[in-house]
């Protein structure tokens, strides 16, 4: 469906314009992020007015990533839907049952952010509430509706390491949410969907139900689990959602957060001001993020 490996927007040292590109790598080392913070990252600019189509061109020539940024912007995103409760130690951590289904909300395309980004906390979502949900997602390349399980392949333009942040005063205490848990709200605010810090391709992933998926907190392991703990993979994620649902090209769907939230440990250990958040996903690369009370 793509023409490239891993698709990357990026600052190019050469002429200081930002492009889209395919990051060199090699078989050592595959994380983008890494390559980048070792001031070793270049790439191919990708030319074409549609990344997920064969329109996409990429160049020969290399040139030196001045800035690495998140892989898409909000306009290129029409919504994301999330899956929540879809880890088994999450759900368990979090005192709840197994849904039927997929549990899905949503939110907005403002809620895109990028690497290396500063995720911005409003006044209302900071005292003793601001969590990490390190998560793989789904990048949709092409529209799609009622999609059949063994066809799911054909609609995924890749994947991407992403960060669920959520407000959990706003999410879950009735003081706050009322007498069922609020999710879109909680969760919807600027910047609490940062991606990064490439999209790679599925047929490069393979197998994305069997990928180590860890959460850092200022160095601290804090998530450490292998999506292999999903109660509900892709093809039955996509195929749940797109019932009756058209899935718009570029719409992301994060799949769910495994156990190790801040809320779930004892005492609760939320995100402050000034905390850097590391999450890395196998495959996919390292998303950076500072957290900023505004």
């Amino acid at each position: 469906m793509v023409t490239w490996t891993r698709l990357i927007r990026f600052v190019s040292a050469t002429d200081g314009k930002t492009y889209n590109g395919e990051p060199i790598v090699n078989g050592a080392e595959v994380d983008v992020a890494k390559l980048f913070k070792a001031g070793s990252l270049q790439a191919r600019i990708i030319t074409g007015d549609d990344i997920f189509s064969d329109d996409a061109k990429i160049a020969d020539e290399a040139v030196d990533v001045k800035e690495l940024l998140g892989p898409l912007t909000e306009e290129q995103v029409p919504i994301i839907r999330c899956v929540g409760l879809n880890y088994m130690k999450h759900i368990q951590e979090a005192g709840r049952t197994p849904p039927p289904y997929p549990s899905i909300f949503i939110k907005p395309s403002t809620s895109v952010g990028g690497w290396g980004e500063e995720i911005p906390i409003p006044k209302l979502a900071q005292d003793d509430q601001c969590d990490y949900e390190g998560e793989l997602t789904i990048v949709i390349g092409k529209d799609g509706k009622n999609i059949p399980e063994d066809r799911v392949h054909e609609y995924i333009a890749g994947y991407v390491t992403s960060n669920d942040v959520s407000a959990r005063k706003w999410q879950r205490e009735k003081a706050y949410a009322g007498g069922v848990p609020q999710f879109c709200f909680s969760k919807g605010f600027d910047k609490y969907a940062p991606l990064g810090p490439a999209i790679v391709a599925g047929p490069t992933v393979g197998d994305a139900g069997e990928l180590r998926l860890t959460t850092k907190v200022n160095g601290e392991l804090r998530q450490d689990t292998n999506t292999n703990d999903l109660i509900f993979n892709i093809p039955r994620i996509i195929a749940f959602i797109s019932q009756g649902t058209t899935l718009k090209k570029g719409s992301l769907i994060m799949t769910g957060t495994p156990s190790g939230v801040g809320m779930g440990m004892s005492p609760p250990q939320y995100l402050k001001d000034g905390d850097v958040v590391e999450i890395e996903i196998e495959k996919l690369g390292t998303l950076y993020n500072t957290i900023k009370f505004e």
